[in-house]
């Protein structure tokens, strides 16, 4: 045989190869995007296709991605989720979308310092989200350009960062130098006694003129902190001391851009873009009640196309769709602050430490509910509280359904309803698509994170569920049960369950075990106490599971309503009938207990990665409670570690439990890396 033709045969076997290889990419691709966003897509050619690994989640940016599509034909839009690794785009027509599902799929895209490997698949349309105008903080004021490129050199100028003295610090995710006063990192104050021999540097003062002559402040700062940022370094979210600092503070952003978080205790969340030579006013509930905080990250999103308000009274980041990414530079950072030299008296004492919010007596440690109305209110400041507080934290650590749940799900016929009471992130509605679904949550913050997935999901309590008798085909109840703190509530919310379930139907419930250590097996939350975490995933990981705490990132001084912040100690006994503390990662010495939540920073784009290979990232919400402990770390604030109360399962009361139900059979009981589980049905 000719030579030619036999090279063009090898060639040949090599494409067909490695158009199968992509071809099983791209299935797998459609799969996870189903399976975790409820993303459906269309088996036949449409003007709309989705873009796997195209998503500004892992690092591609909207001019990048837009180039690469503009070569196949008109693009009529490009809609890129604010940190999904996936994108949308629709063409003018069907033919130019066939183009580039035809060219791009398999195709790596380089995205700045970022190699993608592009998987395309048509979807049938694009659901935009509604823009919602989210509003700066009440006394928050962002002016741009508000000095000059020649004074913003000379600002950089006049810090030498050469010397080294008592009022320079190198701190773990910046640099930071005083003037006028130091602060004190170890007591989150400032010793107003001793004055820095500098004041503040004179090329300062025309600038602060400029602030006082405009009405930003009425009077002259005599505190100046700099602080430098090279590019993936920030700054956990704080509040600055009341009693240390007077109100307005001031902070010129030089060098670069950024974007700032603003995080109230309620769980709102507004990221402010601070571009280069602006300058950030704080007054009022911006300053004494919000946290502010830059995510440690080499990238931000910001507007494609920034447009600036006359009054620059609003937010940058409020539209979904039309968003990039700006790599960071190295920007330094002037905050001008007064010394307060009198006790604070603002109109927010649950977060002010002159009035008692943050330096109060600590609340004794909750004792087990004596009656009703103690197990109501337990629950809510040490579950519900808790779950609505760390939502977005706490569904970063949900990532992959457990398999003997999957396996649960699969097994039911198609079209039957399912029921998710208590259903979190909702990471098990979309498992089996020939299901019916739908999922409550007591977390309202939780249930918002379904409905960003795609997932029907409503705000309910276990105990009563706004769905007819005898309308499902099967519940889960994972992880739910376990947070009542009575007998009796535990009862009734399997009671709920069987109600829900039409006759012949069943129930899986997954509760945590008081054994984590079965069959001379230990348990993976037992297995991983000395094990050092590097933020991947486990298919194994327990439902309760929280990696080990090394050092915090997420620091505050705000408080929740006018309760005090709890000074829990580590403890593995019960004293005078009150709840104990577990250690993390240990053997259980009482089945009642609280379990710490320690709330940890966002993860950057790239740094998770999910077996498909698309990127995902998560942000933590900040909100206290009663049910939280604070610990002092270096940067100036407190550390929120929240407590969620538990009753942990013996071997067999799960089981006792549910046959106390009438009606019920209980068709298989197992344990399962350290929960207890039961299959029942309704007889």
């Amino acid at each position: 045989m000719d030579c030619t033709v036999v090279n063009n045969v090898k060639a040949a076997t090599r494409r067909g190869k490695e158009d199968k290889k992509v071809l099983r990419k791209q299935l797998k691709a459609s799969h996870t995007l189903l399976k975790h966003e409820g993303i459906s897509t269309a088996s036949q050619p449409t003007k709309n296709l989705v873009v796997a690994n195209g998503g500004l989640g892992n690092g591609v940016s909207r001019e990048d991605l837009s180039a690469a599509m503009k070569q196949f034909g008109d693009v009529e839009s490009l809609f890129m989720p604010p940190q999904k690794p996936y994108a949308f785009v629709t063409y003018r027509s069907e033919d130019d979308a066939r183009k580039a599902h035809t060219q791009l799929n398999g195709q790596k895209l380089q995205s700045g310092e970022n190699s993608v490997t592009l998987y395309l698949s048509y979807v049938d349309s694009v659901k935009h989200k509604e823009e919602v105008r989210v509003h700066f903080p009440e006394g928050l004021a962002l002016v741009e350009d508000f000095v000059s490129p020649e004074e913003e050199a000379l600002l950089l100028a006049a810090v030498d960062w050469s010397t080294s003295d008592q009022a320079q610090k190198a701190l773990k995710h910046r640099r930071v130098k005083h003037y006028g006063f130091e602060f004190c990192y170890d007591n989150n104050n400032v010793d107003k006694d001793k004055p820095l021999p500098a004041g503040l540097p004179e090329e300062c003062l025309p600038v602060l003129h400029r602030c006082l002559q405009d009405g930003h402040i009425n009077v002259l700062p005599d505190q100046l902190t700099v602080n430098q940022y090279e590019s993936g370094q920030g700054i956990p979210p704080h509040v600055d001391t009341h009693s240390a600092f007077a109100d307005t503070i001031l902070s010129l952003s030089l060098g670069a851009k950024t974007v700032m978080e603003f995080r109230h205790p309620d769980g709102r969340v507004v990221p402010v873009v601070l571009p280069e030579r602006s300058l950030l006013v704080m007054k009022g509930e911006s300053r004494y009640v919000w946290t502010h905080g830059i995510t440690p990250r080499k990238f931000d999103l910001v507007p494609a196309c920034e447009t600036r308000s006359a009054d620059h009274s609003e937010p940058d980041l409020d539209s979904h769709g039309d968003l990039t990414l700006s790599k960071r530079g190295t920007r330094t950072s002037f905050t001008f602050r007064k010394i307060r030299h009198e006790p604070c008296c603002c109109a927010f004492p649950s977060a002010c430490d002159s009035q008692g919010g943050s330096s109060a007596s600590p609340p004794s440690q909750p004792s087990l509910p004596s009656c009703h109305a103690d197990a109501t209110r337990l629950e809510e400041e040490y579950v519900h509280l808790v779950y609505n507080a760390i939502a977005s934290h706490f569904s970063s650590t949900r990532h992959t359904p457990w398999p003997r749940v999957c396996h649960f799900l699969s097994s039911l016929p198609p079209g039957s309803v399912l029921a998710d009471v208590g259903c979190g992130n909702g990471k098990y509605l979309g498992v089996n698509p020939q299901l019916i679904t739908v999922g409550c949550d007591r977390s309202s913050a939780l249930v918002q994170i379904c409905a960003e997935r795609g997932f029907n999901a409503f705000v309910s309590d276990a105990l009563s569920v706004p769905l007819r008798t005898d309308s499902c085909d099967a519940c889960i109840s994972i992880a739910v049960i376990h947070h009542f703190s009575t007998q009796e509530r535990r009862l009734a919310a399997v009671r709920e369950l069987v109600r829900l379930l039409k006759p012949g139907g069943q129930a899986l419930i997954y509760v945590w075990a008081y054994e984590q250590e079965y069959n001379k097996q230990k348990s993976k939350y037992l297995k991983d106490h000395n094990k050092p975490q590097n933020g991947g995933k486990s298919k194994d990981k327990p439902e309760e599971v929280q990696e080990p705490y090394k050092e915090p990132s997420v620091l505050t001084a705000s408080h929740l309503d006018n309760h005090h912040t709890g000074d829990l100690k580590d403890d593995s006994k019960m004293t005078e009938g009150k709840l104990s503390v577990h250690t993390n990662r240990t053997a259980f010495n009482s089945q009642d207990l609280l379990v710490p939540w320690h709330l940890k920073g966002r993860k950057t784009p790239g740094e998770e990665e999910s077996s498909s290979g698309l990127h995902t990232t998560n942000s933590p919400d900040s909100k206290l409670s009663p049910s939280v402990d604070t610990s002092q770390v270096p940067g100036g604030s407190s550390v929120p570690v929240f407590h969620r109360y538990y009753h942990v399962f013996q071997q067999g009361e799960l089981e006792q439990l549910c046959i106390e139900v009438t009606g019920v059979k209980v068709q298989t009981s197992y344990h399962d890396q350290g929960n207890w589980c039961v299959i029942l049905k309704k007889e």
